[in-house]
């Protein structure tokens, strides 16, 4: 299996799709993620080093806590990951949509009230217009990873980003 494909497959699963969105902007350990989220040390552990050995996590160091050492990791978010230019295999493409969609089920029952913006479409379109929207898409999501902060800090709103832009066989 490559890596690219390894790598999709230790995102296709909603409890690490929701730690690298807490994990993004926050540097926690694994009993801190596991309050956060409702599950328990041991999956939270789990998980994590699912996500840290498919490089999605970097540890950002040590600290003590009641005579045992908890290390705290924080998302990896790298630009040029968003992009995949070759497709991997179909059925982690599948795994990993799945995913996101239970994802972005839970999260719509937070919806709040205020601006939002929804778009589907299967559309034709020319090369060099996808070629600027594909920009666009990453050009944002840059700029949220950028600037995203701990939860709950004073002065945030808690907001949903869910993208997905494909160019599908004719």
């Amino acid at each position: 299996m490559s890596l690219e494909v390894s790598s999709l497959r230790a995102l296709a699963h909603p409890i690490r799709l929701r730690i690298l969105s807490l994990l993004t902007g926050a540097v926690m350990s694994a009993s801190e993620v596991a309050r956060e989220l409702g599950i328990t040390q041991a999956n939270a552990s789990y998980h994590i080093r699912t996500l840290a050995a498919a490089g999605y996590l970097d540890e950002m160091g040590e600290e003590s806590i009641r005579g045992g050492i908890a290390k705290r990791y924080a998302y990896a978010h790298r630009d040029d990951r968003d992009r995949v230019d070759n497709p991997p295999d179909p059925e982690a493409n599948l795994l990993f949509a799945r995913a996101v969609a239970d994802e972005l089920v839970r999260r719509v029952q937070f919806l709040a009230k205020g601006p939002s913006s929804y778009t589907d479409a299967e559309l034709w379109i020319d090369e060099d217009d996808w070629a600027q929207a594909i920009r666009l898409s990453e050009e944002a999501s840059t700029l949220l990873h950028k600037r995203a902060h701990p939860p709950r800090t004073e002065g945030t709103i808690h907001v949903n980003a869910t993208v997905a832009m494909f160019r599908m066989e004719s």
